[in-house]
């Protein structure tokens, strides 16, 4: 039986970050969804039925948390990764996120954490 591919959201509002998680998501098989904020990460995932969110904490209009926070009620098979350049990346992991990314990444941080939630 053929494998079905994964969909992945992104949500950041730094559009070179989303546009460097596609390339990498895009080039691994994945397909990606993409959203500026939570508000439109949340219409994606109505839209769109994502296995992996992938979050920004820090963001205008709704930030992560709170963003985080809906998709895992409303989905709590949905995995997200929370991703940010802070130090709020223990506080994500305390609300609910599955993994954690720090910024800056690289493919193989992305990848890795991607293959840990996913086990072939």
């Amino acid at each position: 039986m053929a494998q079905q591919t994964k969909q992945v959201c992104i949500i950041d509002d730094d559009q070179p970050v989303r546009e460097h998680l596609r390339h990498i998501l895009e080039m691994s098989g994945y397909e990606v969804h993409e959203a500026a904020n939570g508000k439109e990460g949340t219409e994606c995932l109505a839209l769109h039925a994502c296995d992996i969110i992938i979050t920004d904490l820090i963001m205008p209009e709704k930030e992560g948390f709170e963003t985080m926070r809906e998709i895992k009620k409303a989905h709590p098979d949905c995995k997200v990764i929370a991703i940010s350049g802070s130090a709020y990346l223990n506080m994500a992991v305390a609300l609910g996120a599955d993994a954690v990314i720090a910024k800056p990444f690289t493919k193989e941080d992305v990848l890795r954490t991607l293959s840990e939630l996913w086990p072939l």
